[in-house]
């Protein structure tokens, strides 16, 4: 067949097909080798990624941290989202939140009235991490995500040993438009987290980012955030994203757990 296509003319429509053929199946051949083999480098990559972003939400995160040492100060476990319980049905090495939140078998579908953060699906299990120092858990950080404006957010939020007070906020990946809603990733609008409460004395979920400024003279002062100036529409879901997962539907089973073990 090559002898045959070598004697056609270079302008023949028949030979410019074949060679176009040709050179598409070449390329789709190289480009499928080069998949497959770079998917591991990928999934370690990301791997690396999601433990630099729970490092940095726990405050653990610097230009010298050896990310893979650090983290074996880290426990991961998984736990049922709806019991709050911890399980060993999942491998907690591999398992992939993102992924079985799109498996009808591994999540459930939300309806209208319960789906606060709009993520449509949610897993039916989470990794949530304790950060230790001498055996004992330092901080508590859970997986949250939610839609904003233009994007669903992902991120890390870092609790105090209460279960109640957060240390840290972190979003790693969202596509919010930047100078506005992009503005989550600004450290001054981070820090305004620190120290805020996410229940009440009896247990009523109160943490809300506001429209505008946190009224300073106001009894809900320590469960409020500033919303984001220019960025109503993220900052009304990251608030929601928040009531969801710190919430009875997320990881308020969890939570009351845990407060009930410390007291």
């Amino acid at each position: 067949m090559l002898k045959k296509l070598l004697t056609m003319k270079n302008d023949s429509t028949q030979k410019t097909l074949i060679v176009a053929l040709l050179l598409c199946l070449v390329c789709s051949i190289i480009v499928s080798a080069s998949a497959v083999g770079l998917k591991p480098i990928q999934e370690k990559n990301k791997t690396a990624d999601i433990k630099k972003n729970i490092l940095d939400v726990a405050g653990l995160l610097n230009d010298y941290t050896d990310i893979d040492a650090e983290f074996e100060n880290i426990e991961a476990r998984i736990i049922d989202i709806d019991s709050g319980d911890y399980t060993n049905e999942v491998d907690v090495q591999v398992y992939n939140q993102r992924k079985a939140a799109k498996d009808p078998a591994m999540s459930q579908r939300l309806n209208a009235d319960s789906d606060l953060a709009k993520i449509k699906r949610r897993a039916n299990f989470a990794t949530v991490y304790f950060v230790k120092e001498q055996q004992q858990t330092r901080l508590i950080i859970l997986p949250v995500h939610g839609y904003g404006l233009w994007s669903t957010m992902y991120g890390f939020i870092a609790l105090e040993p209460d279960a109640n007070t957060i240390y840290s906020l972190k979003f790693y990946e969202h596509g919010e438009t930047p100078g506005l809603g992009g503005e989550i990733d600004n450290p001054d609008w981070r820090e305004l987290w620190q120290g805020k409460k996410i229940v009440d004395e009896d247990n009523n979920l109160k943490l809300e980012v506001v429209r505008g400024k946190a009224d300073p003279g106001s009894t809900n002062l320590p469960y409020q955030i500033d919303g984001l100036a220019g960025a109503t529409l993220t900052s009304k879901g990251v608030s929601n994203l928040m009531q969801y997962w710190l919430g009875q539907n997320g990881f308020g089973p969890f939570l009351n757990k845990l407060k009930k073990e410390n007291s």
